[in-house]
């Protein structure tokens, strides 16, 4: 019976659950696209920030960072620690090495070139094709490391010795060109590529780590690696963590240590490579946090609104639904229904159209999202597919208050009065 008086309902006033289905569609279909583009937004903005660098720094124990001013390097410490290449594989054989996406070593110092003029010179990875135990074409170095580099000619070959790159200024500094030659200390070697936009590596002589360990003496030695790391943006947790690891319960630990967090990386890297020493560069990190919190209340505080706009369209609807009904809701009392029970039928008419729509709301906003994403980031993002139950919870919470605000009036309707006309 009660779904008789349901269908009839719905088919019989067309006009009236054709405005609440478009009122919660229009709902649904903003709350699907702000959520698909929220619960995507951390991993592409993580990705796109990746983009100008590492966010992890992996030292010697005991060492502390160098500090470069024009072309002199000044050490705090007066002997310097170094960690070993053949170990530099461990880095992506951590627990997350998926979100391992590059690194690089680098080995730096001063060296005279053309046997009058002194330079920085810096040895790393180019593009290195990395020997781990599950994974036969894992490449990593700079290229990948530093997506935005532009390079004029070629990149140097990974463990050549007569091959070297150098940056923009340096070039343009002591009029070098592709091809041209150096001498560097006893070594001649050839300019095979010039970068642009390297920033620190701007005035510098870009060589093969296996060359810089040539011309410093330390072969098979780096002083620092730099990682990239997919993360996620920190909460109190890694805050509290970040302060000091040691502070956290057992509980908390275990949390911590399994969740994507740049310090919990940074961790496990220092735990596996021994006699390292891995830092958060924050600067990156913090950026990341911080527009990803912003979207994300943004993003939450219009999903709130929006439910409370569509909860309120709908009980104007109902309103003038009760009004029109009156007759039937006088005649159900009389057969003995109570406010709930008429308050049943009614929800469940606006609960029924609800739910169909926030599945048309669904579809149609991860339409919408993916145009946004792809107008943003230039590429089509991830596809959250949560966001289906979600959207029909949404729905049916709209419905449900929008009816539940005209309760009084249904218990207010006096039965005799209304069948009288009155």
């Amino acid at each position: 019976m009660l779904i008789r008086m349901i269908k009839n309902s719905i088919f019989k006033n067309k006009i009236q659950k054709f405005l609440a289905f478009l009122t919660c569609f229009l709902a649904t279909l903003l709350i699907c696209t702000m959520l698909n583009i929220t619960l995507s937004i951390g991993n592409e903005i993580t990705k796109d920030l990746r983009n100008y660098g590492s966010n992890i720094l992996v030292l010697p124990k005991g060492s502390s960072l160098s500090i470069e001013i024009g072309n002199e390097i000044y050490e705090p410490l007066k002997d310097k620690n170094y960690l070993e290449e053949k170990d530099l594989h461990i880095i992506k054989e951590i627990f997350w090495r998926n979100n391992i996406t590059a690194f690089a070593p680098f080995l730096e110092g001063k060296i005279t070139f053309n046997q009058t003029k002194e330079a920085l010179v810096v040895g790393t990875y180019f593009d290195k094709l990395i020997a781990l135990s599950d994974e036969d074409d894992f490449k990593t170095g700079i290229k990948n490391l530093y997506p935005f580099l532009k390079l004029s000619g070629r990149w140097a070959k990974d463990d050549s010795l007569d091959e070297v790159m150098v940056g923009e200024d340096f070039a343009k500094n002591n009029a070098l060109k592709e091809g041209d030659f150096l001498e560097l200390g006893n070594k001649k070697v050839q300019i095979v590529g010039i970068l642009s936009q390297a920033d620190k590596m701007s005035n510098k002589i870009i060589t093969s780590l296996a060359l810089a360990g040539v011309l410093f003496d330390k072969k098979g030695l780096y002083s620092r690696a730099e990682v990239s790391a997919l993360t996620i943006p920190e909460n109190d947790l890694a805050q509290k963590a970040r302060r000091d690891s040691s502070s956290l319960d057992q509980l908390e630990f275990d949390t911590w240590y399994c969740t994507a967090y740049a310090g919990s990386i940074a961790y496990q890297i220092e735990e596996e490579l021994k006699g390292s020493s891995a830092k958060v560069l924050n600067a990156i990190n913090d950026a990341q946090n911080l527009i990803v919190k912003k979207i994300q209340s943004l993003m939450g505080i219009t999903s709130l609104i929006c439910i409370v706009v569509a909860s309120i369209a709908i009980s104007s609807l109902m309103s003038s639904e009760l009004h029109r009904r009156k007759k039937e809701i006088g005649l159900l009392k009389v057969l003995g229904a109570n406010t709930f029970q008429i308050y049943l039928l009614f929800a469940s008419e606006n609960l029924i159209v609800a739910l169909i729509s926030s599945i048309f709301g669904f579809v149609f906003g991860i339409l919408i999202s993916q145009l946004i994403a792809l107008n943003i980031f230039g590429y089509f993002i991830d596809i959250a597919y949560i966001i289906l139950p979600l959207s029909l919870i949404f729905a049916a919470l709209i419905a449900i208050l929008g009816c539940l605000l005209q309760i009084l009036n249904i218990s207010n309707l006096s039965p005799a009065q209304v069948l009288y006309g009155r």
